[in-house]
């Protein structure tokens, strides 16, 4: 683990009457490593954060208990140590690949968590859930993460409804990796001489990965392939205030995540939309269109900024389940809880 980083407040979490002066564990994990923060069970103020950089493995069954263990555990108690002895209420857990990926977790965490730390009660969710708790708290709406890859998630308090996030063969629709490998696709038809080419895309990615006919050597044995598209994606919005091919690329990502905003936002009026995640600091190439289709498909919702970031989900779920004010709906693959009082 590195050093102790103060983390940001989580706003929305009241200061509740009668909930005892205990502490509330929020955990990011996802493909770059873990995040833990350690917070104040009444108010969801950060106390504390650790991060490591190590992703925790997944195996055959899903994403491995014991690795993830093994890290969270001692984190969290040097984290704890210095705040006299007050109890851990509860503690909540994002990680990218819950809901497909998450058996061994479901399975194997709450028994171990509660045997370390006495935790009461526990929360395990997708990071989709924690993204979107996160950007918009406990309120109705909408939530685009994207980064490599893209997903919507959307409720009406009632129940989770999502978009996309099938990866980038089967969608990913807007995401880096997408944006990537079009601008990648138009930089081959450039050199090939076919329509649709861009040789500006094609200056662009001889100068990042060589010689444009040794591309498909380079690119295919990876490994980490939509992480290696998705390095091109800000290349094309460089590109794009200049070169028609790029600009049209960027408009078409924008209608896919405004179509997958529409697909999960909930209907009628006082809806919001939130976006969240490092695609979106590709800035007005992607967001021009981005808010354009937005303004088309649901005219009913408002976009807002995004509050905070899946850490500070995590920590207002745990938050929430500790003072029994959650009000986002549980489901079997975005958001199990575990514990006294919860169902």
């Amino acid at each position: 683990m590195n050093e102790p980083s103060n983390g940001p407040t989580v706003p929305g979490v009241p200061d509740v009457p009668g909930v005892p002066a205990g502490l509330v564990v929020g955990v990011d994990s996802g493909g770059s490593g873990l995040r833990i923060a350690l917070a104040d069970a009444a108010t969801g103020a950060v106390l504390d954060t650790r991060v490591s950089n190590e992703p925790v493995r997944t195996g055959p069954g899903g994403i491995s208990a014991a690795h993830f263990l093994e890290q969270v555990l001692p984190a969290v108690r040097a984290l704890v140590e210095p705040h006299g002895g007050r109890p851990l209420l509860a503690a909540a857990v994002g990680a990218a690949g819950m809901a497909t990926l998450g058996d061994e977790l479901r399975a194997g965490l709450p028994g171990a968590l509660a045997e370390a730390w006495g935790v009461r009660r526990l929360a395990l969710a997708a990071d989709a859930v924690t993204a979107y708790t996160g950007a918009l708290g406990q309120r109705p709406g909408a939530v685009v993460a994207g980064g490599t890859g893209m997903i919507a998630l959307g409720t009406d308090l009632a129940s989770w409804r999502r978009a996309d996030g099938w990866g980038h063969l089967l969608g990913d629709c807007g995401s880096g990796a997408w944006i990537g490998r079009a601008g990648l696709e138009a930089a081959m038809r450039a050199y090939d001489g076919r329509r649709g080419g861009s040789a500006a895309l094609l200056d662009r990615a001889e100068k990042l990965f060589g010689p444009a006919a040794g591309l498909p050597g380079a690119l295919y044995p990876r490994t980490d392939r939509p992480a290696v598209l998705a390095s091109f994606a800000p290349e094309v919005g460089r590109c794009a205030p200049e070169d028609p091919v790029a600009a049209d690329i960027l408009a078409r990502a924008g209608a896919h995540v405004a179509e997958a905003a529409g697909a999960v936002c909930p209907a009628g009026p006082g809806a919001v939309v939130a976006l969240t995640g490092g695609l979106f600091r590709m800035g007005d190439p992607l967001l021009v269109p981005l808010r354009a289709a937005l303004g088309e498909l649901l005219p009913h919702a408002r976009t807002v900024e995004a509050a905070g970031d899946p850490l500070a989900g995590a920590v207002a779920l745990a938050s929430a389940l500790a003072t029994g004010t959650l009000r986002l709906p549980g489901d079997p693959a975005l958001l199990r809880l575990f514990g006294e009082g919860v169902s």
